[in-house]
């Protein structure tokens, strides 16, 4: 995570929550401050402008991912190459993305506006091609040729599967995420 002052921090979690209920649109100093529980202006003393949000925002969702991105990495350095445990952890960091609902949202929001706005895009592409390397070190030590392309084709379908899987009743997800992953994770990451 970024070094966030403990009011940064707060206004960030209400950025999260309010594009995660409203979507970026929604995404004002007023809705953050009220979200947060401030004063109004609270937001944009912090924030001047709604770039400036819109930025933090995808700071501090890229950090959260980022974090996670690399207590995998520090979870896989103990395995072995052919470790089946390899498969089943980066699961587990996808299956507790689709809990974390609010960020999940948040970040799949401001992936799309990324597709207009450079800034945006570069704060948000640094963490997704750590998980594409550790994804294509996995595939690699599987035997899997072409590894880094598969790699980057299985990530942006594991964004797909967790969008899907937000519009599905809560009490599926879980199950048509893990179904999901193996039948990603069997096409795509066999060897040859």
């Amino acid at each position: 995570m970024p070094d966030l002052s403990p009011r940064r921090r707060r206004l960030m979690a209400a950025a999260t929550e309010v594009v995660a209920e409203q979507g970026l649109r929604g995404l004002t100093h007023r809705a953050v401050d009220r979200a947060a529980g401030l004063s109004e202006g609270s937001c944009s003393a912090y924030y001047r402008t709604r770039q400036a949000l819109q930025q933090g925002l995808a700071e501090y969702v890229a950090s959260t991912a980022a974090g996670d991105v690399a207590a995998l990495t520090e979870d896989l350095r103990v395995c072995g190459p052919d470790d089946d445990r390899k498969v089943e952890l980066t699961t587990r960091l996808f299956l507790r993305w689709l809990t974390e609902r609010d960020v999940l949202l948040a970040r799949l929001e401001l992936e799309l506006a990324a597709t207009r706005d450079p800034g945006l895009a570069a704060v948000l592409t640094e963490w997704r091609q750590r998980l594409v390397g550790i994804v294509g070190a996995i595939m690699t030590d599987r035997g899997v040729t072409d590894s880094d392309r598969r790699a980057e084709v299985l990530v942006a379908a594991l964004d797909g599967v967790l969008l899907t899987a937000l519009l599905r009743p809560a009490r599926s997800r879980r199950t048509f995420v893990t179904g999901s992953l193996e039948r990603l994770m069997s096409g795509l990451a066999e060897p040859g």
